[in-house]
C-alpha cells in the first residue's frame, strides 16, 4: 500500500524552523506536528521558544501543550501521539510537516523506531531517581552505552537507558525500524557565526519577554527544581539565577548563551550524520527552494 507523504523540517536552533514550516504549510496547505521534547509541556513557552498562536498565521498545530510540566513523557509516547495527527492530516487530504529540533523524536516517526514495552523496575527505578544527572551519566559510560544529544540533558531519558541496561535489555533497541511514511527531509542551518549571533539577539528578545518570570512562575504553580534542571539550557540557567547560584542577569546572560551554543553544536553533529537530508541555503531563497524539492517529491 502506498504510504503516506511527510516532510520533515529540522535543523538547529534560532535558525527558523517554525517560520519556514509555517510559509511552506501555508503554499501546500498543510498542517504542522511540533518536534520538540519541551514544546510538549505546557507553561513552557518563552523558554522553548515555543511559536505564538500569531506567528502560525492560522496554519493548525499538533504535538504542542500535551503534558503537564513534571509529568514524565517518553519518545515512545510522542511517536503515538505523532502518528496519530499525521495519520489525521493525510486523512483530511492535507499535507502534513513535521517540524523539530529533537533529533530523537524526529527519528522516531520519520524511520518507524519500534519500541519495546518491557516493563518498567520501580525499585530499580527508585533508587535511579535518587541518582544526579552526571551519576546517571557516568553510570551508563561504565556500561559502555553512548548516550545522544537529545538524551544528555533528559533525565527521565537517562533513567529509562540505565533501566534497561540493568534488566538486560538492549537500551537502543529503538534502533530497529519500520518506516510508516514517504519522507522528504529539509534542512535548516546557517554558518557558525550566524547561528551564534542569532542565539544572542533571541536571548535578549525572550529576557526582555519575561522568561525568567516564566520560571518564577512555574515554581510557584508547584514545578519542581529538578523537573526544571533536567530541562536543560534556558530552565536550567534561570533556575540558578533564582536560587541565588548565578550571582547577576549579566552572569546569566553569559553562562546561558555560551550553553545554547554549545547545544546548537551538538545538534549540527546529530543531525550531519544523516545523509538524506537537504540542506537549504537559509541566506538565500530557502522557501523557493524547500518549494521545488517539495514540487519534486509529490
Amino acid at each position: 500500500m502506498e504510504k503516506n507523504k511527510l516532510i520533515v523540517i529540522l535543523g538547529t536552533t534560532a535558525c527558523g524552523k517554525s517560520g519556514l514550516g509555517v510559509a511552506l504549510a501555508k503554499r501546500y496547505h498543510g498542517e504542522i506536528v511540533s518536534a520538540d521534547s519541551r514544546q510538549v509541556y505546557r507553561g513552557l513557552d518563552l523558554g522553548t521558544g515555543k511559536i505564538t498562536p500569531e506567528e502560525m498565521e492560522g496554519v493548525p498545530h499538533h504535538m504542542l501543550d500535551v503534558a503537564d510540566p513534571g509529568e514524565s513523557y517518553s519518545v515512545a509516547q510522542f511517536q503515538r501521539g505523532a502518528y496519530e495527527a499525521i495519520d489525521a492530516i493525510a486523512a483530511r487530504g492535507r499535507l502534513p510537516f513535521l517540524v523539530g529540533g529533537t533529533g530523537l523524536y524526529i527519528r522516531a516517526v520519520s524511520e518507524g523506531y519500534v519500541f519495546h514495552a518491557a516493563p518498567p523496575d520501580p525499585a530499580l527505578r527508585a533508587r535511579l531517581e535518587t541518582l544526579s544527572t552526571q551519576e546517571l551519566r557516568s553510570g551508563l559510560a561504565a556500561l559502555g552505552v553512548g548516550v545522544d544529544t537529545d538524551a544528555w540533558n533528559n533525565r527521565p531519558r537517562l533513567i529509562r537507558l540505565l533501566e534497561k541496561s540493568r534488566n538486560g535489555e538492549d537500551p537502543h533497541a529503538e534502533a530497529q525500524r519500520q518506516p510508516r511514511y514517504d519522507v522528504l527531509t529539509l534542512g535548516v542551518s546557517f554558518p557558525r557565526e550566524t547561528v551564534c549571533r542569532r542565539i544572542d539577539e533571541r536571548l535578549l528578545a525572550r529576557l526582555d519577554a519575561g522568561m525568567v518570570q516564566e520560571v518564577a512562575e512555574l515554581r510557584l504553580q508547584g514545578v519542581s527544581d529538578e523537573f526544571l534542571e533536567g530541562l536543560g539550557l534556558e530552565y536550567r540557567y534561570i533556575l540558578r539565577y533564582l536560587q541565588g547560584t548565578l550571582p547577576s542577569e549579566d552572569a546569566l546572560i553569559d553562562e546561558l548563551g555560551r550553553a545554547i551554543k554549545r547545544f546548537a553544536k551538538r545538534q549540527v553533529s546529530w543531525f550531519k550524520k544523516d545523509k538524506d537530508v537537504h540542506w537549504l541555503d537559509m541566506e538565500a531563497d530557502p522557501a523557493a527552494e524547500a518549494a521545488a524539492l517539495i514540487d519534486a517529491f509529490l
